[in-house]
């Protein structure tokens, strides 16, 4: 007997992919349209605005900075919370409990604090330079989704295979890199896509920590739009939204994150 699934089901489940792509429907449309204002439908279809969008040079220069920060915010976050997830997991009975807090606080405190903080502390207080800064601000926004993703692959891990190759005569660090890490390799490129998204459209950190000649894509977004109300703004949020699924797509092709998913 076939079981015929409930209309009311396939009703909701039309609403939910209504809710979640509708948004994007309407800013593609708004971006391709034939007018100076955002209006959707559009009224006419024109590649004007994704033109625009190259010809700002405010755009074109913090487009650069936001892929710099972004990519190089996720690295530093990778650099250190892999160690800090493996010796959180590894040596859970011998560390604090209050230890495995301190990589949560970023997310627990709200990011004006951070951003501000930041400010106080490493731009004006110690003289760093703007960008340092805020390399410093991302790479603390995204550690704690580093630390939380890896922490959950490695907590399936079985320690005692790493223990058996140290115990043959492997050593420690061999062992980390030929046995833990790919067997974790999935929640790395998990954590690394996850990171570098919430860095590359970030906006309350930057906000704060932005300066004189750099500032972030977000950023540039909101003075853009106080002074302008045209499709460029649409245009950029569909240059995101095509940067996320080309970050995505580069994964997969050289990580292998189709394998490694099943």
């Amino acid at each position: 007997m076939t079981n015929r699934i409930h209309p009311l089901l396939i009703l909701m489940t039309i609403l939910v992919y209504i809710f979640l792509l509708g948004p994007l429907i309407i800013i593609f449309g708004a971006s391709v349209s034939d007018t100076t204002f955002l209006a959707f439908p559009p009224q006419g279809l024109t590649l004007h605005w994704f033109e625009n969008i190259w010809e700002i040079s405010a755009f074109r220069r913090t487009i650069v900075t936001s892929l710099q920060v972004a990519f190089l915010g996720t690295f530093f976050a990778l650099l250190i919370g892999i160690p800090a997830a493996y010796a959180l997991n590894r040596h859970r009975i011998h560390l604090p409990g209050w230890l495995s807090t301190l990589f949560v606080l970023p997310i627990l405190v709200p990011e004006i604090v951070i951003g501000f903080s930041l400010l106080r502390s490493v731009n004006v207080g110690l003289g760093a330079p703007v960008f340092a800064t805020l390399l410093i601000g991302h790479t603390l926004l995204v550690l704690p989704y580093v630390v939380r993703v890896i922490s959950a692959s490695l907590a399936s891990f079985d320690f005692s295979i790493e223990e058996a190759a140290i115990s043959l005569g492997s050593h420690p660090v061999k062992s980390f890199f030929t046995i833990v890490l790919p067997n974790i390799r999935s929640g790395v490129i998990a954590a690394f896509i996850l990171a570098f998204i919430t860095s590359i459209n970030d906006v309350s950190v930057s906000l704060f920590l932005t300066g004189p000649g750099i500032s972030t894509l977000p950023i540039q977004i909101l003075a853009h739009v106080e002074q302008f109300f045209d499709p460029t703004v649409a245009s950029v949020s569909v240059l995101l939204m095509g940067l996320t699924i080309i970050v995505m797509v580069i994964v997969e092709r050289t990580l292998g994150l189709t394998i490694v998913a099943k």
